[in-house]
Order: structure tokens, then sequence, then C-alpha cells
């Protein structure tokens, strides 16, 4: 179980780091060269191919969740223990935090940055591209969340396909990035907006709430619809 939990750690950090990073450099105030739309394409991209890799590179080691909503998932749908989710969550939250610290220790040798460009924090009202409503960013990330995490499930059930498996989640990671980052900047994923919350404090702190609630609804909805849905499983 230590190799899990390592290797868990390590996911989450290097996708904070990686793909929290790309959010920064091409949404960020400071880039040059992208729009709007280039840099939402990129970051989606990012987290995507991130995630991809981590599928196929720790996910024989610990299945790469990388998410703490995805390890709900798993156990809601019975296939791991309440023991071992406690670690995955440990794991996946340090990890978090171990990856934006990273990412910030990084920036901060630019004298470009500053707190104001963030790093890759996901918010609503202004800080949301459509300013967004708490309510409506909570719907946005329960839907994306379910979305991803029944795909999840399904994909690494029995019947799914093994070999293309990480590149089906990785992208549809990158489909609900899309539509999300105009939205909330994309959660799905508890771990990966602490992170970037905790080192950036004020407003980012203050609503990383409804990013650890949201998605971990949308992964006991994604293991209930897989449950009704998939009964082989």
């Amino acid at each position: 179980m230590f190799k899990k939990f390592t290797a868990e750690l390590l996911g989450t950090a290097i996708l904070v780091y990686i793909a929290c990073g790309t959010a920064v450099l091409t949404l960020g105030s400071w880039h040059s060269g992208f729009g709007t739309g280039a840099g939402i394409i990129a970051t989606s991209l990012s987290f995507g191919l991130v995630l991809a890799g981590l599928a196929y590179a720790i996910g024989p080691v610990s299945g790469a969740h990388v998410n703490p909503a995805v390890t709900l998932g798993v156990l809601v749908a019975k296939r791991m223990t309440l023991q071992d989710a406690l670690g995955y969550w440990v794991a996946q939250f340090v990890g978090g935090i171990a990856g934006a610290a990273g990412l910030w220790a990084t920036l901060n040798q630019s004298s470009l940055w500053d707190k104001s460009i963030g790093l890759g924090a996901d918010g609503f009202g202004k800080q949301s591209m459509i300013n967004i409503s708490a309510t409506g960013a909570f719907i946005a990330e329960v839907v994306l969340t379910a979305v991803f995490v029944y795909v999840i499930l399904v994909v690494t059930g029995k019947q799914g396909p093994t070999a293309v498996g990480g590149l089906i989640i990785g992208l549809t990671l990158t489909l609900v990035h899309l539509f999300g980052i105009a939205v909330t900047g994309t959660s799905v994923n508890p771990a990966r907006s602490f992170g970037p919350a905790l080192m950036l404090g004020g407003t980012a702190l203050s609503q990383v709430w409804l990013f650890l609630v949201a998605p971990l609804v949308g992964g006991v909805i994604a293991a209930l619809l897989n449950g009704f849905l998939n009964e082989r499983d």
C-alpha cells in the first residue's frame, strides 16, 4: 500500500505542477501571443495529456486516481476498501499541496509573476470568466465530475477497453476542461483545487469549499449511475 500511496502523491503533484502551471502561463495576465481561446485549449490538453501519461505510468501501481472524487467513486462502486481510500485521500491532498508549492517556488523566480496572476485556482463570481454564481458553479462541477468519473468507472470495469483506457480517460478530462475552464476554471478534483487555493489564500481559499464538495457529490452520482447501468460490474 505504501507504493500505491506514494504513486498517488507523486501523480497528483505532477498533475498540479504541470497542468495548473500551463493554466498560469497561458491564461495568466502576463501572457503574450495567447488569446483566451488558445489558453483554454492549451490548458485542457495539458490536463488531459498529463493524466493520460499518469494512467500508463502509475496506473499499474495505484490505478492513477490522483483525484479524491475518483477514489470516492471507486469506493462507492465497492472496488476498494475504506481504509485504502483514506490513504489515497491523504496522499492526493499532500500531493496537491506539494505540486502547488513547487509551482509557486518556480514561478516566484520570475520578476513578472505575483499572486494576482494566481496558480490556476478555481473560482466563481468575479473569479469566473463568465461571472458564474456559486449555485451555477456547483451544478457545473457536479455534472462535469459525474461525467468524468462515470467514464473512468466504465473504462476500468470488467468490460472496459484496457489497452486504450488511459487515452480515453485523458481525452475525457480534456473535454470537461474545454467546457469548464470559462465557467469555474474546472476542478473536478478536490486535491487539484485545494493545493493552489492554500498557497494563494484570500478569495481562492475562501471559495475552495465548493471545489471540495461538488466534485465529491459528482463522484458519488457517477458510481451510483454506473451501478445502475452496468450491473455486470
